[in-house]
């Protein structure tokens, strides 16, 4: 077979790599297909000299040709994008010239330094360089001391660590021009006098969302306010800072550390609805029945007070046991109606189908003034957490009823419906596990309610979570409204949070131009796909940062439990081997495929599974093991089967 394709790039940190195969480069081509031709393999294995001028996640095309029956090698790449803008590394020399040794997830090569740009520096500093042709120029020194490994995630992840000095001050200047006083005169809607509350995380700076509710009429019914800051006020659309925001795409929350979409003058200070300020926004109101259903919709530009800023911890304490010591008075009934708000919501929720899924099933917790990580336990949601999903959940919902409602064109978030293949295969996994799905032919929201209630609060949960997550597949963004399967939803997109997600500000500035009278939609339906595509790739790199962050803290301190023995579960079969979700913690560590006794091994693609001449490893089993090694930098916890040889 000879084939020539399009793919991306996976480097391997043992100096070969991997060419995830998309397309044909033919026009017309289908996916995996050379302009029709037969069906190319997934993958192709990269020699290290033909992987050199490459990093992890280029595009480029290949000739892939099979080596031998099930094995392909892809030869004469040719780069034809590259997301990547920074590497992250150290100096070294090479023939006296410098060279920047560049982080082995993302090259098998040093990197030269363009002449003359980092003779001055020491061989051993770290430093953050631009890419130029196939030199660099050192872009950054990081400061002695620093956290290498926040450095080096950022960098492999294409995530921008710093703002541009112009980009800094013109956050200041729209903070300091922005005039509450003249937005009310404008006509906004004052609502400072509504008991306003924030719910977050303690450590919380860039708070985006407030809620308030009105008690229940004779009728019953809700009026449940969620006020979103206007960061459209401090970003003007076009504008370095805009430009700026949507490059980034995201704010990216790394353990430790937050890399935040706008500047903190904005982020954390002129737009954050911190308590006891005036403060602009968007309010969605929301007429809720008593039996959960939203009859009535209406969005209006606002201002806002918030009355108290409330933790997770404090509500959840309140909702509990009727006492808080923190929870002012006035605030107390509001807490209460909001409870109330989402109990209704979430018994019509739970009547049409549908999970949660987009979280990480392990938690890492942190020592407050070292920073150090502590311990990492199975994520646990609290009644809190929960009310304020509910809420935001449904304040995205029919913002996005609303805008369909009157033919605006926007950014959507659409999670499809799984393929027959995908319900089949989760279906296998979940006997795998010990759970019976019996989905029938096609998977409903429905159908996955029903299965997700048969783990629901066991302790395989985390790991069933995961292999579910992965079975359906990610939610995208998309310019065309559709349904989100994963909710049960009939339209969904992010309204919520802008001042970290960049959809949610481009939906905000449809919202507010339809409130100002302007009925002649600006974007055409090419624009918002665009948007949406560079969207979704910069939420898959952020996702990824954050993962990588995470797994290098399991790594340092799995680094003192050499030894141990774990029980977990599989759940992803890899070319390498086995990827095990531990039942105690909910981190995951990997083992080898030359650790496996009774080899050696084949990967069937089609059944996610390894399989050996007396035994096979599937998705789903469970599995003892021992701790061998970590490697903190590769993020990774090596483990042996319990018993094997290496096992303590």
């Amino acid at each position: 077979m000879h084939a020539l394709v399009r793919g991306r790039i996976s480097v391997n940190p043992r100096g070969f790599g991997f060419l995830n195969i998309e397309a044909s480069p033919e026009k017309g081509g289908a996916p995996g297909r050379p302009g029709g031709a037969a069906l190319a393999p997934a993958t192709a294995f990269i020699t290290p000299p033909d992987l050199n001028p490459f990093l992890d996640g280029d595009v480029v095309d290949a000739v892939v040709v099979e080596a031998e029956p099930g094995r392909y090698g892809a030869s004469q790449l040719a780069l034809v994008h590259r997301d990547r803008a920074e590497l992250f590394g150290t100096v070294v020399s090479h023939a006296k010239r410098p060279h920047l040794r560049v982080d082995r997830l993302v090259s098998n090569t040093d990197w030269p330094f363009k002449p003359g740009t980092a003779d001055d520096l020491a061989e051993g500093t770290s430093v953050v360089a631009l890419i130029e042709g196939a030199t660099v120029v050192p872009a950054r020194v990081v400061a002695p001391g620093a956290d290498l490994g926040i450095e080096r995630c950022l960098a492999r992840n294409g995530v921008r660590a710093v703002f541009p000095g112009e980009v800094v001050e013109a956050s200041r200047a729209m903070v300091a021009a922005t005039s509450v006083e003249r937005e009310l005169a404008r006509g906004r809607r004052d609502l400072r006098e509504l008991i306003t509350v924030t719910i977050d995380a303690p450590v919380t700076t860039d708070i985006d969302d407030a809620v308030s509710v009105l008690p229940a009429g004779p009728d019953g019914a809700l009026r449940v306010f969620v006020s979103i800051a206007d960061v459209d006020a401090f970003v003007p659309e076009g504008s370095p800072l805009d430009l700026e925001a949507r490059a980034r795409g995201t704010s990216v929350y790394l353990a430790g550390r937050v890399i935040p979409m706008l500047p903190d003058a904005i982020s954390s200070e002129g737009a954050s609805l911190l308590p006891g300020v005036d403060r602009l926004a968007v309010t969605i109101e929301l007429r809720v029945d008593p039996e959960g259903g939203v009859t009535s919709i209406d969005l209006h530009e606002s201002v806002i007070r918030s009355h108290a800023r409330l933790s997770y911890d404090a509500v959840e304490e309140f909702l509990t046991t009727g006492r808080s010591a923190v929870i002012p008075e006035a605030a107390r009934p509001v807490v209460r109606w909001l409870r109330t708000a989402a109990a209704r919501l979430s018994t019509v929720r739970a009547a049409r189908g549908g999970v949660e899924l987009d979280r990480e099933e392990a938690y890492v917790t942190l020592d407050a003034e070292t920073r150090e990580p502590t311990g990492v336990s199975p994520r646990a949601d609290t009644g809190a957490h929960r009310l304020i999903e509910r809420l935001m959940v449904a304040a995205n919902e029919a913002v996005a009823s609303w805008l369909v409602a009157r033919g605006l064109p926007c950014v959507f978030r659409v999670h499809d419906e799984p393929t027959e293949e995908r319900v089949r295969t989760l279906e296998h996994f979940a006997h795998n596990f010990g759970v019976e799905a019996g989905f029938g032919p096609r998977l409903s929201p429905f159908g996955l309610a029903a299965f997700e209630a048969q783990f629901r609060g066991s302790e395989l949960a985390p790991a069933i979570r995961t292999v579910l997550g992965k079975a359906l597949g990610p939610a995208r963004y998309t310019a065309v409204p559709g349904l989100h399967f994963g909710l049960g939803a009939p339209l969904y997109l992010h309204f919520t949070s802008p001042i970290r997600r960049y959809a949610d500000l481009a939906v905000h500035r449809v919202v507010k131009r339809y409130l100002q009278g302007h009925r002649d939609p600006r974007a055409d339906s090419e624009v918002l796909a665009s948007l949406a595509h560079h969207l979704n790739a910069r939420a898959r790199s952020a996702g990824k940062a954050e993962t990588e962050r995470h797994r290098m803290l399991v790594a340092r301190l799995f680094a003192a439990r050499i030894g141990e023995e774990i029980e977990g579960n599989i759940v992803s079969i890899k070319p390498f081997g086995l990827v095990v979700q531990m039942l105690e913690s909910g981190a995951t560590g990997t083992i080898a495929l030359e650790a496996l006794p009774d080899g050696p091994y084949r990967l069937d693609a089609a059944a996610q599974a390894l399989i050996g001449a007396t035994r096979r490893y599937g998705i789903g089993e469970p599995i003892r093991a021992a701790i061998a090694s970590t490697n903190e930098e590769l993020g990774r916890v090596d483990l042996v089967p319990a018993g094997a040889r290496g096992a303590a």
